[in-house]
């Protein structure tokens, strides 16, 4: 551990399943103390992972937030600062992805479920990127807003339209966040993942193929495996540190060299 994190104070969205648990875990090893917000119904999955986290002896909050409520938000922000007395860093990580993102055909998809995912995985990025930065703004010091896009921001992926039009939307609101943020030193950058490994995610190929995907168009990771969790953590971990000072705006692929090709 490097500490590079020491003293700061994070809040991860979905940060005790997935990617997010492994970003955690990376944020609580360099020093941070963490906030972990997840889902109302599912709180208790956050509360389970705060409570190992405190065995461990870290500092950590469980907060049930649906990031697609503005009020919501607010409060997690206002909790994350009541408990820690700032916010740092914002890594907005909850999405609809994997088998909760209900893949189906492009002529099968409906208004609903189009809304669905871009509300969630576009809209509660902007909500969170922009109710941490006007906490950010308050405290005066700077901050690092870093959100969780995919491979899929540059690639297409068979029936999965809506989420990859979210993510591609996600280079714009990174950008352009990222330039009118700079005034006040706060950096705003993306992570794209590839194929890494995850409950959710562990038979997406079969899943695809499964909703009528002709599999055509899967690429191959030239490093010859799945990605884990705490790769992307530790990418996350660096771009959340001050070692990162002079990054932003920026898309960093975690992809085993997925797009190489």
């Amino acid at each position: 551990m490097s500490g590079r994190l020491q003293g700061k104070a994070v809040i991860i969205t979905g940060g005790g399943t997935g990617i997010g648990w492994g970003i955690t875990q990376s944020c609580v090893r360099e020093g941070a103390v963490v906030a972990l917000a997840q889902r109302p119904a599912d709180i208790k999955i956050a509360a389970d992972r705060v409570a190992e986290l405190k065995r461990a002896g870290h500092s950590a909050l469980a907060i049930g937030c649906d990031i697609t409520e503005r009020a919501l938000v607010e409060e997690m922000v206002a909790q994350t600062v009541s408990a820690f007395g700032r916010l740092d860093v914002m890594v907005n990580n909850a999405a609809l992805t994997g088998t909760s993102a209900e893949v189906r055909p492009f002529l099968e998809e409906t208004d609903e479920h189009w809304r669905k995912l871009i509300e969630v995985n576009l809209g509660g990025a902007f909500i969170c990127t922009q109710e941490a930065a006007l906490q950010m703004v308050r405290q005066g010091a700077g901050g690092s807003i870093i959100t969780i896009s995919s491979v899929a921001q540059y690639a297409a992926q068979e029936n999965a339209t809506p989420y990859c039009a979210a993510k591609a939307g996600l280079d714009g609101l990174c950008k352009g966040a990222a330039i009118e943020l700079a005034p006040h030193g706060i950096r705003v950058n993306l992570v794209a993942p590839g194929d890494i490994f995850t409950e959710a995610n562990a038979d997406i190929v079969d899943e695809v193929t499964e909703s009528g995907g002709t599999g055509r168009f899967f690429r191959h990771t030239p490093l010859g495996r799945r990605g884990t969790v705490d790769e992307i953590g530790d990418v996350v971990a660096f771009l959340a540190s001050d070692e990162a000072s002079f990054v932003t705006g920026a898309t960093w692929l975690v992809d085993g060299g997925f797009l190489s090709y």
